[in-house]
């Protein structure tokens, strides 16, 4: 009989490509994932793994172990969902992926619907960059992200992975002075998130649309960071309204022609969807969507 514990420990190896970043992602020691896998062998009776240069390449028996792998964790994932909807009471951990607007935005509300409703749940949150997070909720890391997508961009997918839209949020142009347009800002200095990021990409391309090639003097993924320089007047940013988290904006907010939103949804493993805990995520994140949109004084806008 295969351990399935050590048939993680070569899907993993197949997913991350060395054995020390497998060792890093579960918390092991390099020698120990390769005792592991050694013992696995052993225990298959066919050799799983050849040395190419200093890292290791699976053998054609192995990619077999992983596909019928794959399967397995799925199977014994809608197991465990299975029994834990089969319980009356919402129970257990729930590890939730979000980015920071969301978790400025909508996260606090969600937290508070799911302590009063249901205390029995441990909810864990990281921030994790949408792109990054998707892979992990994929590869088990995660069991609920929220994620985004920006117009003209699509999010990676997952054929895994199911996708829930949660709201539709407004992107609008942060200014510290008066602005008609965006084309008004064309001379200014602005912050946006790191390249790579489709927000970056979007923001970018807006601008090269209206006439102009954005001077990005300041670059960080904290959007409170942008704010704070809209506030000093050393940048304007593109925000979305998730970020006011129902607040009253404290900077003035130009809406930009044709109101660009971008998507924001919920994704879980189809096999986990039916459980319990997730069900419950779910409904709060739903609920305290409600509670997204900035309270915008007119005086705040051109």
């Amino acid at each position: 009989m295969l351990d399935v514990k050590r048939l993680r420990l070569l899907h993993e190896l197949h997913l991350r490509g060395t054995i020390s970043a497998v060792a890093a992602a579960l918390s092991y020691t390099p020698s120990s994932v390769s005792q592991q896998l050694a013992q696995l062998e052993a225990e298959a009776g066919v050799t799983l793994l050849e040395k190419s240069g200093r890292r290791v390449r699976l053998t054609p028996q192995a990619e077999v172990l992983v596909e019928h792998t794959s399967a397995l964790l799925e199977r014994l994932e809608l197991m465990a969902a299975e029994l834990d909807k089969s319980l009356t009471e919402v129970t257990g951990t729930v590890r939730l992926a979000v980015f920071q607007s969301a978790a400025l935005g909508i996260v606090p509300q969600a937290l508070t619907i799911l302590r009063e409703e249901y205390p029995q749940l441990r909810v864990e949150v990281t921030q994790r960059e949408p792109e990054s997070a998707l892979f992990e909720t994929w590869n088990r890391e995660f069991d609920l992200v929220v994620a985004e997508q920006y117009p003209g961009h699509a999010a990676p997918l997952q054929s895994d992975l199911d996708r829930v839209p949660l709201l539709e949020d407004e992107l609008r142009l942060g200014v510290s002075f008066p602005a008609s347009a965006l084309r008004d800002a064309a001379d200014s200095a602005w912050v946006m998130e790191p390249r790579g990021t489709a927000s970056r990409h979007f923001a970018e391309q807006l601008c090269r649309q209206a006439g102009f090639e954005p001077d990005v003097r300041f670059e960080t993924a904290d959007l409170q960071a942008h704010i704070r320089l809209i506030e000093s007047g050393h940048a304007v940013a593109l925000l979305p309204d998730l970020v006011w988290g129902g607040r009253e904006p404290g900077i003035r907010l130009l809406r930009l022609e044709g109101s660009p939103r971008r998507t924001v949804f919920t994704s879980a493993r189809r096999a986990s969807v039916a459980r319990p805990g997730i069900v419950a995520c779910r409904h709060a994140l739903d609920r305290s969507a409600d509670w997204r949109q900035p309270r915008v004084d007119t005086s705040t806008n051109p």
